[in-house]
């Protein structure tokens, strides 16, 4: 299934790209450098932002003013990153994927509203096929987000993202084993219901919609900090911490379990001043 997930993903930028060129989005990348073997060397070998003692010195190996060989480094490195274009077509994906798990994500199960039963006759519950499926369609689906930072647009954050992917992995595949996926639905949907926001403010900044881009953006923010800051704690942490312990007492795995869920709200604490913040910046810059 992972490697279904990639060969979609492959596939749809046959439909994304399309839809960018008809939004007027180019496939035009940045000023290419000049070839010159010796700084190419360096810039792939040594460093790519050389300090003042080896400009100075490449200054006088090639006869090249000092700010000649910076703004040849500058275009340089410009020239590795992706086009709008490929931004547009890997984030539309993204985004339609985020609707189409959050139209997969609305069971018409009791625990969805009564909490207190997920916990009921634990851990002799039974799996249904839709959960059992649900739950192997989301473990691909980041599966095939962690494969895909390899082959997508190298970013800054490649490293906690890699962590973070490993980490929901890991708490997807062990609430699975412990039979806790009543619980576990409800964290995966409360996570994923403002992602494809984010996603579509995205699409629209690539797009020049900057309008558009901001109303995403500042929705984005709301149901981020509205679901992550209160319904997360008192409502999922509630029936972890507190119902778990009056219906069945501390099963074995208690303490572990509440320990990754209370780690993730410390991280939604912090996220959510970023978006805070950023917003902040946005209102008074006037653009997102």
């Amino acid at each position: 299934i992972p490697c279904f997930n990639l060969a979609f993903r492959n596939s749809f930028r046959f439909i994304a790209k399309p839809c960018a060129i008809n939004l007027g989005i180019q496939d035009s990348g940045p000023h290419r450098a000049q070839p010159n073997a010796i700084l190419e060397k360096v810039f792939t070998s040594i460093t790519k932002s050389p300090d003042g003692k080896r400009l100075e010195g490449l200054s006088k190996q090639l006869d090249w003013d000092v700010r000649k060989i910076q703004r040849w480094f500058r275009h340089r490195r410009n020239q590795d990153k992706p086009t709008t274009l490929t931004k547009f077509c890997e984030r539309m994906y993204v985004c339609a994927e985020a609707k189409m798990w959050l139209h997969l994500k609305a069971p018409a199960a009791p625990w969805f509203w009564d909490t207190r039963q997920c916990w009921y006759n634990y851990p002799f519950q039974p799996l249904t096929s839709r959960l059992y499926y649900y739950y192997i369609l989301e473990l691909a689906f980041y599966w095939s987000l962690m494969f895909s930072q390899f082959t997508d647009i190298k970013r800054k954050d490649f490293l906690i993202m890699f962590v973070h992917h490993l980490a929901t992995i890991g708490l997807i595949t062990f609430s699975y084993m412990n039979n806790m996926v009543r619980v576990g639905t409800l964290v995966l949907c409360l996570h994923d219901a403002s992602d494809f926001l984010l996603e579509a403010a995205k699409l629209a900044n690539y797009a020049k919609y900057q309008r558009l881009c901001d109303a995403f953006f500042m929705l984005f923010g709301v149901v981020f900090i509205v679901t992550r800051l209160g319904i997360y704690p008192f409502w999922i942490l509630n029936t972890t911490l507190f119902e778990s312990w009056e219906l069945i007492g501390p099963y074995p795995s208690w303490w572990l379990f509440n320990g990754l869920l209370v780690t993730l709200q410390i991280l939604h604490i912090i996220w959510s001043y970023l978006i805070i913040r950023t917003a902040y910046k946005a209102l008074v810059r006037g653009k997102v």
